[in-house]
């Protein structure tokens, strides 16, 4: 029968989504319109014997392909579309499937301490590795400047590698997999509780975002609804969280141009969002607040009334602050023009969130895949064209200020009735794909009796730090923070 998005197989539910078994031909025939621009990548994973991937048409519709490899091999959706190359690289590293034609086999994950290799699928020992093959670059007068993956400051470990002639990037190549913890390892076999517990640690600057995607396909494979009020309560979290993040991050790229002072105020907004969370969530976070079924806990009068004030305080201080941002010539100096994504380079890997939308690219999960209570809420997905650092740090002044007015809506139109609805022990599978800070993050589980028989996440930075590397060739090193900030790429999030 003809699936989702035309593709030819055995379809079935996934919720709103559809899983579609496809043989080798309509594979190859998928990744070709995938290739064509035709077709969006949101996700590639694996199991034993199986590789799945998660395609869209970027409007609302979207297919999980699902493709037996019973001799461990199918073909590669890397050699023909460059987006997929790093999810291919895990799951072949991960499951021992093999990616034929792949256009890069080095690993991802294991930096040569893994006791076995291939640890979800066949285990076997590992070979131990020494060296990591960079990408070459040839020229002349060219050297290296290797960083991390130790860095100055609190943030995840991660290394980069520069090739420069004299202060210009010619190259950029990032390493990841410091962080990785087994995610996809631990989950299975999980009860639902635990699992929503590791999804939301997942990435934790995004554990609303996560919690929440996990939450919406474990219900989808359940058939379960979460309760309307519980639905409002999971997007007011997720907009504080959202808010939080786009505050820190304002603050901290203008610190990246040496300008402090936009620092300290914006960490004193973010450190607000963060003690009315604690307040009202009872984490700063919010973190194990969004479970299946609904949510943790309940707003009463006194919460919503701390909302409130913290919505009243950032309106009132953020016009100023958005004001010292663009008259000083010092600052944009350093972000006008620095750091600049192609759209068509944005477009090719479906780039989520800020860095999409700096380009011009409006995805927004929460318009897309709708979900309550968005459907009834008004807002606009900010967009710029010039795609620089600038651009970036405008988008997330513009979803400030949509968060805002999202949270008012939220306090006014907060239905009444239970926040949550107790999962059954069932079976089943879902998908769902919902807004981080970000940009979309992706969540398959299936279940059975209750526990987490296989679970994936995708996080929107897979589909970011290939574009920052694209970004600062041309720019000087000392640029290097100022638009790795302006990404803010999760390390974690690309380390399951």
């Amino acid at each position: 029968m003809t699936g989702t998005l035309g593709i030819d197989g055995r379809s079935r539910s996934l919720g709103a989504w559809r899983a579609v078994s496809v043989d080798a031909a309509v594979w190859r025939t998928a990744v070709q319109t995938l290739a064509a621009g035709e077709l969006q990548l949101i996700g590639l994973w694996a199991e034993p014997g199986v590789v799945r991937m998660a395609l869209g048409d970027g409007v609302g519709e979207a297919a999980v392909l699902e493709l037996a490899c019973p001799d461990g091999c199918f073909p590669s959706v890397g050699a023909a579309h460059a987006p997929a190359i790093r999810l291919e690289r895990a799951l072949c590293e991960l499951y021992g499937l093999t990616a034929e034609g792949a256009a890069d086999v080095r690993p991802w994950l294991d930096h040569g301490r893994w006791a076995v290799s291939h640890p979800l699928g066949a285990a076997e020992p590992s070979e131990r590795r020494t060296t990591y093959p960079f990408l070459p670059a040839e020229g002349e007068s060219l050297h290296q400047i290797a960083v991390g993956p130790v860095h100055a400051g609190i943030i995840e470990p991660g290394h980069f590698r520069f090739t420069v002639n004299g202060e210009t990037v010619v190259r950029l190549e990032a390493r990841l997999g410091y962080v990785h913890r087994g995610l996809e390892g631990l989950m299975a076999g999980a009860d639902l509780d635990r699992a929503a517990r590791l999804a939301g640690r997942a990435s934790g600057d995004s554990t609303v975002a996560y919690a929440l995607a996990f939450a919406r396909a474990a219900e989808a494979a359940l058939g379960l609804e979460a309760p309307l009020r519980a639905a409002w309560l999971r997007a007011l979290m997720a907009e504080l969280e959202r808010l939080a993040n786009h505050l820190g991050d304002i603050g901290a790229i203008c610190n990246d141009a040496a300008f402090a002072l936009m620092l300290a105020h914006c960490a004193v907004l973010r450190e607000n969002v963060l003690r009315t969370a604690h307040a009202v969530f009872g984490h700063r976070l919010m973190m194990d607040q969004v479970v299946p079924g609904g949510v943790a806990s309940d707003l009463d009068g006194p919460g919503e009334q701390l909302v409130r004030e913290l919505t009243a305080t950032v309106r009132e201080r953020l016009p100023a602050l958005t004001e010292l941002y663009d008259d000083t010539a010092s600052l944009q100096d350093r972000t006008v023009g620095t750091g600049v994504v192609a759209p068509e380079l944005a477009r090719r890997f479906a780039a989520g969130g800020y860095v999409g939308r700096a380009c011009g690219r409006a995805f927004d999960a929460r318009r897309a895949f709708p979900y309550a209570p968005y459907d009834r809420l008004n807002f606009r997905v900010p967009t710029r064209a010039e795609g620089d650092v600038n651009a970036r740090v405008w988008v997330r002044i513009d979803e400030v200020g949509e968060s805002l007015s999202l949270i008012e809506q939220i306090l006014h139109g907060l239905p009444d009735g239970p926040v949550r609805a107790e999962p059954p022990a069932g079976a089943g599978e879902g998908a769902a794909l919902v807004e981080g800070f970000r940009g979309d993050v992706l969540a398959w589980v299936r279940l059975r009796e209750g526990r987490v028989e296989r679970c994936h996440l995708r996080d929107p930075s897979w589909f970011q730090w290939p574009l920052l590397e694209a970004c600062i060739e041309g720019n000087i090193v000392a640029d290097f923070p100022l638009c790795n900030k302006s990404f803010n790429c999760s390390y974690a999030g690309c380390d399951l």
